[in-house]
């Protein structure tokens, strides 16, 4: 048996800006993310081997990573339209039978790794359904892999070190050094993403690696800069690899039981239908709840 874990905001995001139909709602602006996802959902549970699924949102933007960083992301700018069509996916989901995790406090990505940890004893594989490489850090071996839908690429603890060429563990330091834009984490000056995993291939974390740049065993371009930049930044990066480190400790209330995808439930799924004007009949449903 496997486990599938969605990477819910990133398929509506995706569902939003990859559809270029217009999908007017009851309130007269466009939820084409909303059926977007609604229909790439069902089109994954007719997928062979998911029976288990759930969700994961950021139904707020912001989390417990704004208090501690100014910078992070927050759902300023977001596209309205976009941002307001949160707990409509999150209610699409539901009507049509999967488990969803409304995140708050926490991002959708916290869960996702808490959830793949929790279960991986006991299940054959868990896949993380998002190409975040965030969700890189809990990749073990083949038994918790991450999943591009779009490019429909698997990625186990191997591709992890071939695509990175360092190990799942180190993937918090390596954003840490080179940053991540997508989340507002700077990084430090002069790294990129060629020193990073030189250096950490040789000292995995960033506690390993030595003060003086005569101590290292490897020697990336302009390592002498590069040590003088990790030490006078000491107080940043650790502060960079915290928030880009996945809490594992996400309060999920249901047991994996109760991820087992038993169909669409036809009179919710009709009348959430009804209520955004989607026209049920030309929706795909392939099994419906007994």
């Amino acid at each position: 048996m496997r486990l599938h874990l969605l990477d819910g905001t990133y398929e509506l995001f995706r569902a939003h800006f990859g559809r270029r139909d217009v999908v007017v709602g009851p309130g007269g602006t466009d939820i084409r993310a909303t059926l977007g996802i609604l229909e790439s959902t069902l089109a994954l549970l007719r997928e062979p081997g998911v029976t288990h699924l759930a969700a994961s949102f950021d139904t707020e933007i912001e989390s417990f990573r704004n208090d501690m960083f100014a910078g992070y992301k927050t759902s300023a700018g977001m596209d309205a339209e976009l941002l307001g069509q949160f707990p409509l996916a999150e209610l699409a989901m539901q009507a049509i039978g999967v488990v969803v995790w409304r995140n708050i406090e926490f991002e959708a990505d916290d869960a996702l790794a808490s959830g793949a940890i929790r279960w991986v004893e006991d299940v054959d594989q868990v896949i993380i359904a998002t190409p975040d490489k965030d969700l890189a850090q809990v990749v073990v071996g083949d038994r918790i892999v991450t999943y591009n839908r779009r490019e429909r690429k698997i990625l186990d603890e191997d591709a992890v070190v071939e695509k990175f060429g360092i190990h799942p563990e180190s993937i918090p330091d390596y954003l840490a050094l080179v940053g991540d834009t997508a989340d507002g984490v700077p990084g430090l000056p002069g790294w990129g993403a060629k020193s990073a995993s030189t250096v950490l291939a040789r000292y995995p974390r960033l506690e390993m690696i030595p003060v003086s740049v005569g101590d290292w065993d490897v020697r990336p371009r302009g390592a002498e800069k590069l040590a003088v930049t990790l030490q006078e930044r000491q107080v940043d990066v650790y502060l960079y690899r915290e928030l880009t480190t996945l809490r594992l400790d996400v309060p999920l209330e249901e047991e994996l039981a109760d991820l087992e995808w038993k169909g669409v439930p036809k009179d919710r799924f009709t009348t959430f239908c009804d209520e955004m004007g989607f026209d049920a009949e030309s929706i795909r449903v392939h099994r419906w709840d007994a």
